[in-house]
């Protein structure tokens, strides 16, 4: 980075220059138009915070790099100073250089090796939390899976040990081919949340009519199903639930937290309302995090996949092996497809958000969504909500709209999830606990009941990304040893449960 003006230092200087091969750099105010940024060069423009401001005149069909990498072309001339966003530079076609394995590295090895206060299930599975869930197979079921779970709202002071009783339920579950990918997606989903370990106790409702089979769906889950239609409809169901959920109060509350080795971490990496900071300093410092995590043995579920478009390369590069780059390169090639087939192009993304903040083009976001990752290897590629058997740094295929990607992680097996933000986000995600963390100091303070973490200080000049990023795992350890987030003081993570709707309904 460039020290004079990156933004790092106590003197806080107007921009932020990432590499000096960029055609831009960052506001980190607003900038009034005549305003000198840095010796020879003024904005032309009012700029607002997280936007682009060009260092050199771009003729039109000029490439426009940040992060050393190709973010689009301008779309006419851009003079010196001059706003650069959806006005004057758009997504084009370009060769990726995949380059496969060619940055595969060692993973470091920690000198001590941390744990945190887990809870051991019999099975071995490691939970960070310790609910009982109501799940329903089906949107007729969805009424009574909730009323059973709002019974023990407020009743459950006598049972401490138990985080809560969790209602998940779906808009889905029938009027789909049984054959199809979205209904065997569906019952990933649900399987997944089964036998999740942060759940010492599942209940499964059921109309009885559906496409989905509950014997398929719960498996070898720890839990039990309910029919309506054999129990004796809506009212005796809900009874019969009630006294399900009860019998296994006192089982569940006297299970205890005990030290199990940070290995057992299972993170889901999420991110949504991204602006022009993320991927310099929430996002970077997160990925510190990972290398930590990773280090300890750790595992690490990158996802949102429309959200790596354009910058698949830095995947490819740290795929531990050609088959896992190919693997992640042809979900990219079928995002591409899916899209096409649907009259869309992946670069209609990013959101009206996500250019509010200063974010122009689809390369540019998934540049700095990746910064997520770290550096560590890609060490599998998973389809969307399959179990997650993998350590280390891994990848599954998702789309790039929060509770339906975390869904999937979750069903993967995630016990932790850090989700940055860097518009502000009102997102849970029960069973997991989910950290919240903040791109800029203005965002956390605006929001502070939903923030658990600002990585502003970054920007702000208080620390580098070295500093915030083990600040993080530090949270993440905490968090997974009991810390209620801020999103769980609040509440959030009942009506997140989102599997991918990918099925033609008939």
């Amino acid at each position: 980075m460039n020290e004079q003006s990156s933004g790092w230092d106590s003197e806080a200087p107007l921009t932020l220059l990432l590499n000096e091969a960029d055609d831009v750099v960052i506001a980190l105010r607003d900038i009034a138009a005549g305003e000198q940024l840095l010796e020879g060069l003024f904005a032309r423009d009012p700029i607002q915070p997280g936007h682009k401001i060009a260092r050199h005149a771009i003729p039109e069909g000029g490439a426009v790099r940040r992060y050393n990498s190709l973010i689009g072309r301008a779309t006419a001339p851009i003079a010196q100073g001059e706003h650069v966003h959806t006005h004057n530079l758009d997504m084009v076609d370009f060769a990726r250089d995949y380059d496969y394995c060619a940055e595969v590295r060692p993973t470091p090895v920690p000198q001590v090796h941390r744990t945190f206060n887990g809870f051991v299930r019999a099975d071995g599975r490691i939970a960070t939390r310790n609910y009982i869930g109501v799940l329903s197979s089906v949107n007729c079921s969805a009424t009574v899976a909730r009323a059973i779970a709002d019974h023990f709202r407020g009743r459950l002071s006598e049972y401490p040990g138990i985080d809560g009783v969790v209602p998940l339920t779906h808009k889905r579950g029938c009027g789909l081919d049984a054959r199809v990918e979205g209904v065997e997606s569906l019952r990933r989903c649900i399987a997944g949340y089964a036998a999740h370990p942060n759940f010492s106790k599942v209940l499964m409702i059921g109309l009885g009519c559906e496409v989905g089979n509950l014997d398929d769906v719960l498996g070898g889950a720890e839990g039990d199903a309910l029919v309506i239609q054999q129990t004796g409809g809506t009212a005796a169901t809900i009874r019969a639930g009630i006294e399900r959920v009860e019998a296994c109060l006192e089982e569940a509350n006297n299970v205890r937290r005990q030290p199990v080795p940070v290995s057992e971490l299972k993170l889901a990496l999420q991110c949504g309302g991204s602006d022009g900071y993320s991927g310099v300093s929430v996002n970077a410092a997160l990925g510190v995090a990972v290398d930590l995590l990773v280090s300890h043995g750790g595992t690490a579920i990158l996802s949102e996949t429309t959200e790596c478009y354009g910058a698949e390369h830095v995947l490819t590069r740290r795929a531990i092996s050609r088959d896992v780059a190919e693997k992640f390169v042809s979900r990219i090639k079928w995002w591409e497809e899916f899209a096409a087939k649907n009259g869309m192009k992946i670069n209609n993304n990013p959101s009206p958000g996500n250019k509010a903040g200063g974010l122009t083009t689809i390369a540019e976001k998934s540049l700095g969504s990746i910064a997520k990752s770290g550096t560590s290897n890609l060490m599998a590629v998973y389809e969307y909500a399959e179990f997650v058997a993998e350590k280390g740094l891994v990848f599954m295929d998702a789309p790039a709209f929060d509770p339906v990607g975390a869904t999937a992680q979750v069903a993967g097996g995630a016990n932790i999830m850090c989700f940055t933000t860097g518009r502000g986000s009102a997102f849970g995600c029960k069973p997991v606990p989910s950290l919240k963390l903040a791109s800029n100091t203005a965002l956390y303070e605006r929001m502070r009941d939903d923030m658990d973490i600002n990585c502003g200080t970054i920007l702000d000049g208080q620390e580098v990304l070295e500093e915030a990023g083990e600040r993080i795992f530090e949270e993440i350890i905490a968090t997974a040893s009991g810390k209620m987030t801020a999103s769980e003081r609040l509440g959030y993570g009942d009506e997140e449960f989102a599997p991918w709707d990918m099925g033609v309904m008939l």
